[in-house]
């Protein structure tokens, strides 16, 4: 860039890292709760591809880590993250499960019953997402409980015996990750908030399960 003064470069570099400034931003107040986040590939409007991975014909454009290495590359940390998004600003926001918080991940219709009963109740539903026709409630984590059977995969509608089967539930826990807020879908819109993390403690998810298992 011989001939082009400092102030100019500065400034396109600037306009470059702040084109998706959104994602960067939510990545940091993840960070400030606590929440782990990596980047993610995000869906392309432009070209052949529909994904901006690496993969030829990716199934799952735009919803997925850009590394496979992602388990070890989540972090809280603001400056790894600051790094990151100023050098690929329109990367999704991924945040591991099974850390802080699991998430339901269920049908908007079923979520929206759910959302009215715990309104109804007085019980408080925690932070909630729109991810398309899915809704995704964070809770806090059942962890590494001591007891396996314990333990529900996020596969489509797996529990363990003792839970009652709950029709197009998926419980994303250890090993697993999620779509945050403001990450784009392959449609062209957005994850949205619809009750935003405030700070207070997760519910509690059986609380939670039972009230979507109604």
């Amino acid at each position: 860039m011989v001939g082009v003064p400092l102030t100019r470069r500065t400034s396109r570099a600037k306009r470059r890292a702040h084109r998706s400034p959104k994602k960067a931003t939510a990545a940091l107040e993840y960070a400030a709760y606590g929440w782990a986040s990596v980047q993610g590939a995000h869906p392309l409007t432009s070209g052949s591809r529909a994904c901006s991975c690496d993969r030829v014909g990716c199934p799952d454009p735009g919803t997925h880590p850009l590394s496979p290495a992602w388990r070890m590359q989540a972090t809280a940390d603001p400056a790894q993250l600051t790094r990151w998004w100023e050098q690929n600003p329109d990367a999704n926001v991924i945040l591991p499960t099974g850390r802080v918080f699991d998430v339901f991940d269920v049908p908007e219709a079923a979520a929206v019953a759910a959302l009215a009963a715990m309104d109804a109740s007085g019980f408080n539903s925690g932070p909630v997402a729109a991810n398309g026709d899915r809704v995704l409630f964070y809770v806090a984590t059942r962890g590494n409980p001591e007891d396996e059977d314990e333990w529900w995969t996020c596969h489509l509608d797996y529990a363990p015996e003792t839970i009652e089967a709950v029709s197009g539930l998926r419980w994303h826990c250890r090993d697993s990750y999620v779509l945050a807020p403001p990450s784009t879908l392959a449609t062209g819109s957005a994850v949205t908030w619809l009750r935003p993390p405030d700070g207070r403690p997760l519910p509690d998810p059986l609380r939670v399960l039972d009230h979507l298992a109604d």
